[in-house]
């Protein structure tokens, strides 16, 4: 079983464990990743798994989870029925215990420039320098600005941060996280840019999934045209036929899906209540509805069990955010996608590595979450 350390919020180490009945901890690029560990009540140091402590992989700084929650149960057996499970998520999802908060005067906190900026902005903004110290979390901090990732444009208004940051690497394909720094007694967050490692470049040894190669224990691939849409119409501000309506995606006859994207929140006037230029208006309106459309394209989602004695080895060959080629020629399915999560599996009979391809498939609760958030946009404006 592989060690874990338990620190304290201020990182003071409490103990470290290493018998326990399982632990599964999931690690997301573009998301806030969580496990869950499950341990006999009477075993040593079971004491300090408390809600707000921090566990720690082994001594992966940057593999390091929140306790969230825990439970436990008891039946006729006694003593051994006593399992805690405890329940937590990734470092970086500490930072959606915020959300953005425009400047007084302003309706939007809106920034322009690469993706690595715009991040760390918000991050800056909400938590590391807030106008209100209150807001401020000491032991956060930030790593240098490397400019990565393109030039985007980006606005926000009480949106949880956490669901921001994610948002803004989805449309970017620039990853997130948080690593902590035993020596500053500090949490890092930084970004993060995978490899390509396709077998359609030649920079990198190409790492293929596949049964062919001895590499995937078991794949799941799904492809799914249920949620397409490839036409929007774009409404901006105004009301009945005032409002500014533009139409984006260009699918003709029987392929054509359309849908309508509310886009109220692009502004006519700016801040001082002067006239927003027309071109700038119609190209903010098609950004967000081609940002929109590409939440809604075909849905292939692909999911395995990684062979840990494959001839590619993990956090060597390919980490989390790197691109891979996966492939079963016998389904017809060859695709290069993204790692997007990775879930490691400590359990007393070994270790299993489960990887999610590209999309991460959708669960009722995050279907849920989405059709909340299009209402909340409407109480935001």
């Amino acid at each position: 079983m592989k060690p874990m350390r338990v620190l304290s919020p201020t990182m003071e180490i409490l103990a470290e464990i290493d018998d326990y009945e399982s632990l599964i901890f999931t690690r997301s690029f573009h998301e806030v990743g969580e496990f869950n560990l499950t341990i006999n009540r009477h075993k040593e140091h079971t004491d300090k798994l408390i809600k707000g402590n921090l566990i720690i992989l082994g001594s992966d700084l940057n593999k390091v989870g929140i306790i969230k929650h825990r439970e436990i149960g008891l039946d006729e057996s006694g003593k051994q029925s006593e399992q805690w499970s405890i329940k937590g998520i990734e470092l970086k999802g500490i930072v959606g215990q915020r959300i953005t908060i425009p400047l007084i005067g302003t309706a939007y906190d809106s920034v322009e420039g690469n993706v690595e900026s715009i991040i760390k902005h918000y991050v800056v903004k909400h938590i590391v320098n807030p106008e209100d110290g209150k807001r401020k979390m000491d032991m956060i901090d930030i790593a240098e600005n490397l400019s990565r990732g393109a030039i985007l444009k980006w606005q926000s208004r009480f949106e949880n941060l956490s669901d921001e940051l994610s948002a803004i690497s989805f449309a970017s394909g620039i990853g997130w996280g948080m690593k902590i720094d035993l020596h500053q007694f500090k949490w890092i967050l930084d970004v993060m840019e995978g490899h390509n490692l396709t077998t359609s470049q030649s920079i990198h040894p190409p790492v293929i999934f596949s049964p062919e190669f001895d590499s995937l224990k078991s794949l799941q691939y799904s492809e799914s045209d249920y949620n397409v849409r490839n036409v929007g119409y774009v409404a901006g501000e105004g009301e009945g036929f005032e409002r500014r309506i533009i139409s984006v995606g260009e699918t003709e006859g029987i392929s054509r899906i359309e849908t309508f994207i509310d886009a109220r929140d692009v502004k006519e006037v700016d801040e001082d209540k002067q006239p927003i230029p027309e071109d700038q208006i119609i190209q903010q309106l098609k950004e967000k509805g081609q940002q929109n459309l590409q939440e809604l394209i075909q849905e292939q989602f692909l999911e395995g069990q990684i062979l840990t004695h494959s001839p590619f080895k993990y956090e060597e060959d390919y980490d989390l955010g790197d691109i891979v080629t996966v492939q079963n020629k016998d389904w017809g399915v060859i695709m290069d996608a993204r790692i997007t999560e990775i879930t490691e599996i400590y359990e007393p009979n070994g270790f299993q590595l489960e990887a999610t391809f590209g999309n991460t498939r959708p669960t009722l609760i995050s279907k849920l979450k989405q059709e909340l958030n299009q209402i909340g946009a409407e109480v935001r404006k």
